[in-house]
């Protein structure tokens, strides 16, 4: 489970007052708000005239965020941070692990800075990520983890050579009966993992099969999703782009339809009876088509899905299918997390209903949402402070220059409004400023 917060030594309280809030539920926002952290938990979040006073001699950190607006830190439901955007994971073998390492540290802390304070990585990522941003070893978005996809022989993640050669860098683990299936969960639970990711279908990156071939056969998958519930009632995202294999994943039992291109009505009106969240991965479409940097059979599939998913996705949103944000970050760029939020309100959603996506709706799909995803009393206190009014505008949210502050677990781990020190007597022992 992703911990409710961070260890951070350096965490203060702190009073953010001349805000404008928008809290994540969905709710009109407040103007003149002001939002009260103590130690790394939300206990105010409303106007002005109904909060609690500053103590009189209190060491709180005072923070005046200009009529800036305060949002609750967003998710990123798919991403793929052990890669770079656009290279294979067969490029890992050219690099020495220390910069695999590092590079991968940099891709965190990105993220972070693009707003992004919780994140799901979907296949590639070793849960020690996941436990070095939870001990402080390094700074980052929360981290949910899939380690590897399970895929069939000559599917989605299956990037063998003939001669057996991996090119996955260990991002896959093959499974082609019930019980390969079990098999492979129970692998990639002992490796860490907090979900489990399936393919349900062929896709556009891999260079065996296309979109609309099947994965996973759907009893394979409910072998998946029941070995799951045995160990901790994990999660299951399927990896989902035609529609056959999405009607196959949201019958076998799954969490998440990752991608969904295909989704039609039966699979739309499906996924509505079972809860099924659509993670649609619009980042792919929109920033993630480039003929110089891919190899041509992904390009081709790509160009000839691009209406199609534009068409489809804009037919879920009117429909009120249940979307939570995603990108594929490693696909398209990481670090501009937040566009994704743009392509959900081109494709017809209202921007703060884009915004309850990233928030809200995203928290609920990772099984956080009591203490995540929104800025009300008792949440964790994830926050991010932004130029411009996103309601607006909601271009001002994918630029990384205009979120100018990110609170994680009550820690400023972001500031470009040269916020004041901590006062002393606030600071670890043996630290000052």
């Amino acid at each position: 489970m992703i911990p409710a917060t961070t260890p951070d030594t350096t965490r203060t309280a702190l009073r953010i007052h001349h805000a404008r809030l928008i809290d994540g539920t969905g709710s009109s926002p407040v103007d003149d708000a002001v939002v009260i952290i103590d130690a790394g938990i939300i206990t105010y979040a409303g106007a002005a005239g109904t909060a609690p006073p500053a103590a009189a001699g209190s060491s709180v950190r005072v923070v005046d965020a200009g009529g800036r607006t305060v949002l609750p830190g967003f998710f990123d439901c798919h991403v793929h941070l052990a890669y770079a955007q656009g290279s294979p994971p067969s490029r890992r073998a050219e690099l020495d692990p220390v910069l695999l390492t590092l590079d991968t540290a940099a891709r965190l802390r990105q993220t972070l800075d693009a707003g992004v304070t919780s994140a799901r990585d979907l296949g590639g990522l070793s849960a020690g990520y996941r436990t070095a941003v939870e001990t402080g070893r390094t700074v980052g978005p929360r981290l949910h983890t899939a380690v590897r996809i399970i895929s069939h022989t000559g599917g989605h993640a299956d990037v063998r050579l003939p001669d057996g050669t991996d090119l996955s860098a260990g991002m896959s683990e093959i499974a082609d009966s019930t019980d390969a299936a079990r098999l492979a969960v129970r692998r990639v639970l002992r490796d860490g993992a907090d979900l489990v990711k399936v393919c349900a279908t062929g896709g556009m990156g891999s260079p065996y099969d296309d979109p609309d071939d099947e994965g996973l056969l759907e009893e394979e998958i409910r072998a998946v999703v029941d070995e799951a519930r045995r160990h901790g009632d994990k999660p299951v995202a399927a990896h989902a782009q035609g529609n056959a294999g999405i009607l196959n994943a949201i019958r076998g039992g799954v969490t998440s339809i990752e991608h969904g291109y295909g989704l039609d009505d039966r699979a739309l009106d499906l996924a509505g009876e079972r809860g099924v969240f659509v993670v649609p991965t619009l980042s792919t479409v929109y920033a993630g088509i480039n003929k110089d940097t891919m190899p041509d059979y992904h390009y081709q599939k790509k160009v000839r899905w691009s209406g199609t998913t534009k068409e489809n996705i804009a037919r879920a949103i009117e429909y009120g299918a249940r979307i939570a944000l995603g990108t594929d970050a490693a696909v398209g760029p990481h670090g501009v997390n937040l566009m994704e939020l743009s392509y959900l309100v081109d494709l017809g959603m209202d921007p703060m209903a884009a915004i309850v996506a990233g928030t809200r709706t995203s928290a609920e799909l990772l099984g956080v949402a009591d203490r995540l995803g929104t800025l009300t009393a008792g949440r964790t206190a994830d926050l991010i402070v932004c130029d411009g009014d996103p309601l607006q505008d909601i271009g001002v949210l994918g630029d990384p220059a205009n979120i100018v502050c990110v609170v994680q677990g009550g820690a400023v781990r972001k500031d470009l409004l040269d916020l004041p020190a901590p006062a002393a007597d606030t600071l670890p022992t043996g630290r000052r400023p």
